[in-house]
């Protein structure tokens, strides 16, 4: 029994030590600690500049962003500019690192990827770190909407010092009066809204004379209400300099559909 008391206090204390040896979560300013924990793994692999592959299985897509892409298997997919070097500055940050996940929306994505925002050991956010160097554009959805307000500023900083794809013409933001050619394709498009309406419960922003041909934004009805609740008046963008992202469809022209309030950006009159 003696024995056995001398050698409790030994465990006790080597229990101690584990927990006390746990880095402590950070991230600049705080913003990522007040998102949900997912705890913590180890990066084993990259698949591009926004995706890793985890010690314990998982695949991680760092959710918010969008990372200049790689074929990756696609048939006829050509690889977008800057694309090995922003898998590169991935790689560099976390491979063979302890990141700690964490969410603030939908978890998981249609392929089963965990959708979370990374940090590292010493505190630093990984899309925070990628945006800021240039190597990514903020890529925000209505079921993950978290810190986007932050995340927008890094790549306003990166696009003002023409940093990584920002002195790329592949990815300059596109004026709403040629955009045949972008068709099918993710943009941020910078103009001024002509014409805001709602027909039939869907809102339209028109940058022409004629909705027929020319650029629109469309906000359908299930998707106002998260304009509403940010006190997002869209009827009063009419006027405005705007800048929007999304995925242009061809609808009467070419379309975006904003689905949350953060795809726009109020400019100025």
């Amino acid at each position: 029994m003696a024995a056995a008391r001398k050698f409790l206090p030994g465990i006790m204390l080597a229990a101690m030590l584990a927990l006390t040896a746990q880095p402590v979560r950070a991230g600049p300013d705080g913003p990522v600690r007040a998102l949900a924990d997912g705890g913590q793994a180890v990066v084993t692999g990259i698949v591009d500049g926004d995706t890793v592959l985890l010690a314990d299985g998982r695949e991680v897509r760092l959710v918010g962003i969008q990372a200049p892409k790689l074929p990756l298997g696609r048939r006829n997919f050509r690889k977008w500019p800057l694309a090995d070097r922003a898998r590169s500055a991935l790689e560099a940050l976390t491979l063979g690192r302890t990141v700690f996940l964490a969410y603030g929306g939908q978890r998981v994505d249609r392929h089963g990827r965990q959708l979370a925002h990374l940090t590292l050991d010493d505190g630093s956010w990984v899309q925070h770190i990628l945006l800021s160097q240039g190597l990514a554009r903020v890529y925000s959805f209505p079921d993950n909407r978290a810190l986007v307000a932050e995340m927008l500023a890094a790549e306003r900083m990166a696009r003002e010092a023409r940093a990584g794809i920002w002195d790329n013409a592949f990815y300059a933001i596109r004026s709403p009066l040629d955009l045949t050619r972008d068709l099918g394709t993710f943009q941020l498009v910078e103009g001024r809204v002509l014409d805001a309406a709602r027909v039939r419960g869907t809102t339209y922003l028109n940058f022409g004379a004629d909705w027929r041909t020319d650029f629109t934004v469309a906000v359908r009805s299930a998707s106002r209400a998260a304009f509403n609740a940010a006190g997002f008046d869209l009827l009063a963008l009419e006027g405005r300099t705007v800048r929007i992202r999304g995925w242009l469809d061809n609808r009467n022209g070419p379309m975006i559909a904003a689905t949350h309030p953060e795809q726009i950006e109020v400019l100025g009159d």
